[in-house]
């Protein structure tokens, strides 16, 4: 899962990119980019965060009217400056592009690019098989005389020829900016104005409200914008097939002021909070307190704890300056950083049986930590909530839940867990009620019951556990 950003302006967009960065920066912590255009392409990009990559000479550096921006949270390749993103090739025109997923076909795609059209490529990120992929057939065109049918026809072969999950921003030097989803619309992208001369397209709605610009929706499934030179914007219904967005953005990802196609994330968490009390009432809990694991929990926490009529508290103290323990590189990270950023509040748990709710159990080092810290500030019993079903199988479009010995849940039963968590109750929601508040919404739920919308997942995990081997061992 990455954060991806671009501007189209007739003003220079240097400190906008970045600071519209910093609104994604919960998508993503490994690495950070951006691309400016004055006539020439001007790149930076780096490990850590936006405020550790980029410093205040850079926004000099950054020229031009165009531009765009990436936060990677790296799911395949590796974590070198190689795989950090933009990229861009010089011919046809110039292209540079950003995207947020994972593409499912890649081993088929890179051999293609080099049997067929030549091109090396010499990264694993998915970006340069996309990037490769529409240039070539760009490079088709009658390139004196292109057309935005023409770039908008180089979209539509590039979504037959990549297969899986992704949101792509480019710019295609000298006329324009350009979007795109894949066929089931996985991935968010949303489109912006600011007046007449600015126009911007983000993973998340709540970037444009940082930037000031007014949302005007989220690219469907297959659908292409291109934004002209004129500031006009052109949309166009690339290969489209059913809509399969994925659910874990407003489960986890996705910020709680964000909208994800008319949806509010927040609202969305709280009616998953009140789904999970009849699941509640069924399994005979009855908790004195209802807690949250700061902060994606709070929405899912208070709703449930209004639909129990049970007391919500803050019982655990969060340390902001801490990241998201769950998009961090290695598990040996994630350990350390669960210690450091919560501490109970004591005397909101201690005597209390206490049920602790959390987004998501994936591979179980923060909820068996929890369980671990509650116990030792006083709290008589533990039962940890999950807001979704147990997950079971891998995501192979772009979360950093790959292969089946990352998930707990894929190799231990509830019951199972619930010892190895440590916890006196384990409760997850159910997949059955989680489906019935998005019955008229094609979603993506394969994590949870391995139905992938892109078709049979078996070899696409294959590759992936081979990159992942390939990637440690570099």
């Amino acid at each position: 899962m990455c954060g991806i950003l671009g501007l189209w302006s007739r003003t220079d967009v240097a400190e906008r990119l970045l600071y519209g960065l910093t609104a994604l920066q919960h998508r993503g912590q490994d690495s950070a980019g951006a691309v400016t255009f004055d006539g020439m392409f001007h790149i930076k990009k780096g490990h850590g965060l936006v405020n550790q990559v980029f410093e205040p000479k850079h926004i000099a550096r950054l020229r031009g009217t165009s531009g765009l921006g990436h936060i990677r949270y790296a799911t395949m390749g590796t974590t070198n400056a190689l795989d950090a993103q933009p990229i861009y090739v010089n011919y046809p025109y110039g292209v540079a592009m950003v995207h947020n997923g994972n593409v499912v076909n890649f081993r088929h795609v890179r051999d293609t690019l080099y049997r067929d059209h030549h091109r090396l490529v010499d990264t694993s990120n998915d970006i340069a098989l996309l990037l490769y992929t529409f240039a070539a057939h760009l490079e088709k065109c009658d390139l004196e005389h292109l057309t935005i049918d023409d770039l908008f026809a180089c979209v539509r072969a590039t979504q037959r020829d990549v297969h899986g999950a992704y949101a792509v921003v480019a710019i295609v030097a000298n006329r324009g900016l350009l979007a795109f989803t894949d066929p089931h619309g996985i991935r968010p992208l949303a489109l912006g104005v600011r007046g007449d001369a600015d126009v911007a397209v983000a993973s998340e709605s709540s970037c444009l409200d940082y930037l000031g610009y007014e949302h005007l929706g989220d690219l469907g499934p297959g659908e292409a914008v291109f934004v002209d030179q004129e500031m006009r914007i052109h949309r166009h219904q690339g290969e489209q097939a059913d809509r399969a967005f994925c659910v874990f953005e407003y489960i986890y990802f996705a910020r709680e002021d964000s909208i994800l196609h008319q949806r509010l994330v927040a609202d969305e968490r709280m009616r998953m909070g009140h789904a999970l009390a009849d699941a509640v009432r069924d399994a005979g809990i009855a908790a004195d307190v209802i807690v949250d694991v700061p902060s994606s929990g709070f929405f899912f926490a208070s709703a449930l704890a209004d639909a129990l009529g049970v007391p919500y508290r803050r019982g655990l103290a969060k340390n902001r300056h801490i990241g998201r323990s769950f998009i961090v590189p290695s598990q040996g990270e994630r350990e350390l950083l669960v210690r450091q950023k919560l501490n109970p509040i004591r005397s909101m748990v201690a005597g209390r049986r206490v049920a602790v709710v959390d987004d998501s159990i994936v591979r179980g080092t923060t909820s068996r930590h929890l369980v671990q810290m509650l116990r030792a500030a006083g709290a008589r019993e533990v039962y940890m909530i999950s807001a979704s079903p147990p997950i079971r199988h891998p995501c192979v479009y772009g979360i950093d839940m790959s292969t089946h010995a990352e998930l707990i849940a894929a190799t231990h039963d509830v019951e199972a867990t619930r010892q190895l968590l440590g916890a006196d109750a384990l409760l997850y929601q159910p997949l059955e009620a989680l489906k019935a508040l998005y019955a008229d919404d094609g979603m993506c739920y394969a994590c949870f019951d391995a139905q992938y919308p892109t078709g049979d997942a078996r070899q696409t995990l294959c590759d992936v556990a081979r990159e992942k081997r390939d990637a440690h061992r570099s």
